[in-house]
């Protein structure tokens, strides 16, 4: 059964998309397909969607942006997992790219990336060096962070270590 018009305001399909869009930021991709998924079709789909662009109550690229620098800053993920997320979400490339660009120019994927790597080392003390150091290269690659910027910060720790001789000439 598809909706065309409502009986009452409360039903249509901007309604419904407000709601959505009052819970968590979505992308028109996600409005699209939980409108779709509710019963209306297209045409109302595609006015609702248009309207709701025209009052910036939806927008692409802010969401990109807003979604980057929140992962980035708040849960400790890198540009490539950040991408990969958008992705799922519906984003276009282009709007993607903007996105994790205005996260980048607010918040330092070194000092996120540095900041995961000392939690993970502190969390994993009783683990051996050599073993913790290949774990956290897994780890911060996992997370999204270039490989490049991961091979960096673990070349610092490594030069970083007190590592015993073991014969105990220490004078």
């Amino acid at each position: 059964m598809s909706r065309n018009v409502s009986s009452s305001p409360q039903d249509g399909p901007r309604q419904r998309a407000l709601v959505a869009l009052a819970r968590r930021d979505r992308s028109e991709h996600e409005l699209r397909t939980a409108l779709r998924g509710e019963g209306f079709e297209g045409e109302a789909i595609d006015a609702t969607i248009g309207r709701l662009r025209e009052e910036r109550a939806l927008d692409d690229a802010g969401l990109a942006a807003r979604f980057a620098r929140g992962q980035m800053a708040h849960r400790g993920m890198g540009r490539h997992r950040i991408r990969q997320a958008l992705r799922r979400r519906g984003l276009d490339r282009e709007i993607i790219e903007g996105g994790v660009a205005a996260a980048l120019e607010e918040v330092s994927e070194v000092a996120t990336l540095e900041a995961v790597a000392d939690r993970y080392w502190r969390s994993h003390e009783r683990v051996a060096p050599v073993v913790r150091l290949r774990r956290l290269r897994a780890f911060l690659v996992r997370r999204g962070f270039p490989p490049a910027l991961v091979a960096a910060r673990l070349a610092a720790m490594k030069a970083g270590w007190k590592q015993p001789s073991g014969r105990g000439d220490a004078e």
